[in-house]
């Protein structure tokens, strides 16, 4: 009797001391993570879906504003052919020594690369340039912070706006655009921004506002046009108007494109999140299952000793 009293308590101290404990560590652990991940992914899961219906909500006024922009581009176009550009300051081709530039990013990660790509497109065009050389209007934090610590010149920066979006902020954004011009602070004004191609594909552009320009196909598609109102008033009237509906245009093109980036985000992120379970769920099945046969094999085992 002493010996088997003895065997049951080498029995007792080898499961407290060995496997039991040890796997039933790695047991919760594995438990633990698996909760952690199902809280990920329902987080991913709901930002997902919100960022769906913003961007059916972005892409329907992006949708709504295109004809009017393209029209109005259009008229500009054929209008610049007639147009003494001594007419408006904003027409004014002077010889390139300051640019601006203005960068559009939005306030929020956890969209992919959608910031990432703007804003390496608008540094590597400022650096052939020569940062010293160009006046940066940010417009989001993603903007800001990147080149707030590399110590650019922002000259203005537009943030936390992004959620109440309507024309006044175009409007506003590009009264100061058109000012910084208007005073000869910079000769150029490009802007680089994400283009909404579909739901899976963003486009960077990067293109010429100030001063407005015609191609060759305008110029050869010139002819004699009369004008009511005056040739005057209708470039007075429609140049700052189609500078305004620019910047709206920008603003509504990056919106659509970053919620489209993080929706793409989070629907990868959801189905990651869903392979890891499922890994982490064979992963805890089989230290079970090896808890279960270890401790089978020693009760079996103790079994053997007792006979």
């Amino acid at each position: 009797m002493k010996w088997v009293t003895l065997w049951k308590k080498q029995l007792v101290t080898l499961r407290k001391d060995s496997w039991p404990n040890k796997i039933m560590a790695n047991l919760k652990d594995i438990r633990d993570r698996i909760k952690s991940v199902k809280s990920i992914q329902k987080v991913t899961k709901a930002m997902k879906m919100v960022a769906a219906a913003k961007m059916r909500k972005a892409q329907g006024r992006m949708e709504q504003a295109r004809p009017y922009t393209h029209r109005l581009t259009e008229v500009i176009h054929h209008l610049l052919p007639d147009v003494d550009r001594e007419l408006l300051p904003l027409l004014d081709i002077r010889e390139i020594q300051r640019v601006g530039y203005i960068v559009v990013t939005s306030d929020r990660g956890l969209a992919g690369s959608f910031n990432t790509n703007v804003l390496k497109k608008a540094q590597q065009e400022i650096e052939e340039i020569g940062k010293q050389n160009v006046d940066l209007f940010c417009i989001g934090k993603k903007a800001r912070d990147h080149f707030k610590r590399r110590d650019y010149n922002i000259v203005q920066s537009h943030i936390e706006f992004w959620n109440d979006l309507d024309f006044p902020h175009a409007m506003k954004m590009g009264e100061g655009i058109i000012s910084h011009f208007i005073n000869g602070e910079v000769d150029e004004i490009h802007v680089v921004y994400n283009e909404f191609v579909n739901v899976a594909t963003q486009s960077i552009q990067s293109e010429r506002l100030l001063p407005l320009e015609y191609d060759d196909e305008d110029r050869m598609a010139h002819v004699d046009r009369l004008y009511e109102p005056s040739k005057e008033k209708l470039v007075r009237s429609l140049i700052p108007r189609h500078l305004n509906i620019q910047m709206w245009k920008y603003l509504l093109e990056s919106y659509a494109s970053e919620q489209a980036a993080r929706m793409v985000a989070m629907e990868n992120a959801t189905d990651n999140a869903e392979d890891m379970i499922k890994d982490l769920s064979l992963e805890f099945n089989k230290a079970r299952q090896a808890s279960i046969t270890k401790e089978m094999l020693e009760i079996v085992g103790g079994a053997e000793a007792l006979k």
